[in-house]
């Protein structure tokens, strides 16, 4: 399996950017389309996509943004605001898109590349899950860009991207392995007023990482090894 991309448009507004979006894909050659509670698709979207309404005819609707997320390997979130957070705590380096094409080249997979409502972009606890956020650089007297073409900014740099052999796990047994890095620095009673800063600091880190299947399983083995040494697990147990 080579590299496959998704694009994920949570909870957008305006029926007619859906459709410039699907036309933008399109464009680059692009054809899975997720939407996350989407306004309705009206007259606006079929207009505005041209000879891309397939794509969105096609388009997968889910209601949580686990669910858009199903089946991923990396998980790429899209950012107006460099390092933009309310938790002084959260801090994630944002590539730019030719810096993420750099990252996912050789790579194979599911890359979701998730993108905010118009208005207020994604949510913090949005872009914890992410694995990797992107920013693109703008002039900072005008630094919002309209959806889709951010959409085509993104899409363009990876249009031609070349994929390898080295296949990364799925999304969802990283997230497995943050919920038993959890559980660890619970069992070793991690100083409490220093506990979500470095699970977000661990997350972050092995989320750039690009992890395979099997590094997932081996960091997981490691932290059984070190529950049954506790007393807190026991050693060899299969989830």
């Amino acid at each position: 399996m080579s590299l496959a991309f998704r694009v994920v448009l949570v909870e957008p507004l305006y029926s007619g950017n859906v459709g410039s979006v699907a036309r933008v894909m399109k464009n680059f050659g692009f054809s899975e389309l997720v939407l996350m509670n989407p306004c309705e698709l009206d007259m606006p979207a079929r207009l505005m996509s041209v000879h891309a309404y397939d794509i969105i005819e096609n388009a997968r609707i889910e209601f949580s943004l686990k669910g858009a997320l199903s089946g991923s390997n990396i998980v790429v979130g899209m950012t107006g605001l460099h390092g933009k957070t309310d938790n002084k705590h959260f801090r994630m380096p944002a590539y730019s898109p030719g810096q993420l094409k750099e990252k996912l080249s050789g790579k194979s997979g599911v890359i979701s590349l998730v993108f905010g409502r118009e208005d207020a972009g994604l949510r913090n606890e949005e872009l914890e899950i992410c694995d990797i956020v992107v920013n693109i650089p703008t002039s900072p007297e005008y630094p919002s860009m309209n959806l889709s073409h951010a959409v085509a900014v993104v899409l363009y740099e990876l249009s031609d991207i070349e994929g390898g052999e080295r296949y990364l796990a799925e999304h969802s047994d990283v997230e497995l392995l943050y919920e038993h890095i959890d559980e660890v620095l619970d069992d070793i009673e991690y100083k409490e007023h220093k506990e979500d800063k470095t699970k977000l600091m661990l997350h972050r880190i092995l989320g750039r990482a690009e992890l395979t299947g099997r590094e997932v399983q081996t960091l997981r083995g490691v932290l059984r090894r070190i529950q049954w040494k506790l007393g807190t697990g026991e050693y060899g147990k299969s989830d």
